[in-house]
């Protein structure tokens, strides 16, 4: 798409993941960025400056410049002095993924990852695979893929993977993101119940999960996870597009079957028959799960299931997924994003299957409860069970949660013990870790937030 002159846009919200994504896009297709943020910092400001994206820390009380458009993030809110001097003036505005959609994606053959859990290291899988075949693919994802280094980028070729999220477009817009995105290919990974912020039930994500089904054309493909129940539900409300399944066992269009316990290694199977095989970095089943979703849709693009093995195969992984940040002595330190219980579950069972092998060893798991439903109490109590296989497991007791009594109850009595702050933390995990001399140990920090850096912080305090 070429413009007709050199439009002006402004980005309210430009430094979370997706807005600045969509800025970096934006400059892509020639307009002139600017925006503003409560929090202008590194690494989206860094990358963003490169691209003579203009910043402001914080919001003017007016918009005193005429943009030809403003694009206003989820994170803005009415009673926002901005927000009311922009809603009563005369500019245009529009949500993130109502612009994103009509001014890119549109023109584009769309492959939406979808679903609870997974959707950042699905879509990353995906756009890999595509590059490592020499399909030139452009995203927009959720993180930062070690094989690009960047979360965003525009191409000039027909394909587009993004990460499509169930969490709505704007204050002003309470529709999912993902109906804006035009989505031909879909993958379907997982469905719980999830942002009690916005939602009120899983019946309400369900209803949402179904108008993103609803617009996917009859020449596309839904990918699915055969073995989520929630999922089929969605589907049994009316599906009007071709679907694949994927799985575990040959109930599936496509399935998978582990040979090493910890899934770092397993068969592919199309029409009972093997067609591929993975030895990868990763572990869990949760990763082979992806990786057999992110297959199927590069299968949408003629990129055979043997071929899509060999480039997942020097998949290098997602920032902040199972990140590792560093070792000092005999302690291995991970960031990791996990935070609804059942991604906290599944990425300590990918865990410990890779430490049953290692003699002497302890994973010290702590967790940040940083979402607004975790810090609601809305999944609280399930994390004593999504823990228990930590041998040493630390929730963070912030004074802002809003947990009840009943619920740091049954977290004591099941051991986890609980921190009112980071310094805290990190001086007492340093004086444990140090116990451990003769032990290996991995300690995994868990949190959709920055969690202060703590990770780094305890690593620098221990190789004091």
């Amino acid at each position: 798409m070429k413009l007709q002159k050199k439009q002006k846009i402004h980005i309210l919200g430009i430094c979370g993941t997706f807005m600045g994504g969509l800025a970096v896009l934006a400059r892509s297709l020639g307009y002139q960025v600017s925006g503003a943020d409560q929090n202008v910092y590194p690494p989206m400001s860094t990358q963003l400056a490169s691209l003579n994206i203009t910043m402001q820390q914080g919001y003017d009380t007016e918009l005193i410049e005429d943009y030809d458009e403003v694009v206003i993030g989820n994170v803005m809110t009415r009673s926002m002095t901005v927000i009311e001097s922009l809603l009563n003036s005369s500019q245009h505005y529009t949500s993130g993924p109502q612009w994103l959609g009509e001014h890119l994606l549109r023109h584009k053959k769309v492959f939406a990852v979808a679903g609870t859990h997974g959707k950042t290291t699905t879509a990353s899988m995906l756009a890999w695979i595509l590059e490592d075949n020499n399909q030139n693919p452009g995203f927009l994802i959720g993180g930062i893929a070690q094989n690009f280094n960047i979360s965003a980028r525009n191409t000039q070729t027909e394909s587009f993977v993004i990460e499509a999220d169930e969490y709505d477009s704007a204050f002003f817009d309470k529709r999912s993101k993902f109906v804006h995105y035009h989505a031909n290919i879909a993958i379907l990974n997982n469905l719980e119940y999830d942002h009690a912020d916005i939602f009120p039930n899983l019946d309400a994500i369900k209803t949402q999960f179904h108008h993103f089904i609803r617009t996917i054309p009859n020449t596309g493909v839904i990918i699915v996870n055969h073995e989520d129940k929630n999922l089929a539900e969605v589907l049994n409300m009316g599906c009007w597009s071709p679907t694949i399944s994927f799985g575990t066992d040959a109930a599936a269009d496509i399935w998978a079957q582990a040979t090493k316990s910890d899934f770092s290694q397993f068969d592919v199977y199309y029409h009972g028959q093997k067609r591929a095989s993975i030895d990868w970095e990763l572990t869990g089943k949760h990763n082979m799960l992806n990786g057999i979703a992110a297959m199927i849709a590069a299968l949408q693009q003629d990129v055979a299931l043997a071929d899509s093995a060999q480039s997942l195969n020097q998949f290098q992984g997602i920032k902040r997924r199972m990140e590792f940040i560093g070792a000092a002595q005999n302690i291995k330190i991970y960031d990791d994003f996990a935070h609804h219980p059942t991604a906290i579950a599944t990425t300590i069972e990918g865990v410990k299957n890779k430490l049953d092998k290692i003699e002497d060893t302890q994973l010290v798991v702590v967790f940040e409860p940083r979402s607004n439903s975790m810090r609601a109490g809305t999944h609280a109590q399930a994390l004593p069970t999504a823990l228990k296989d930590a041998d040493i497991a630390i929730v963070m007791n912030y004074p802002n949660l809003k947990w009840q009594e009943d619920i740091l109850a049954q977290l004591q009595s099941q051991n986890i013990q609980s921190f009112s702050s980071v310094e805290k933390l990190i001086a007492a995990l340093s004086a444990m870790v140090k116990t451990m001399a003769k032990k290996n140990a991995y300690v995994i920090f868990m949190s959709n937030g920055s969690f202060a850096n703590a990770p780094r912080r305890l690593l620098q305090q221990l190789q004091c």
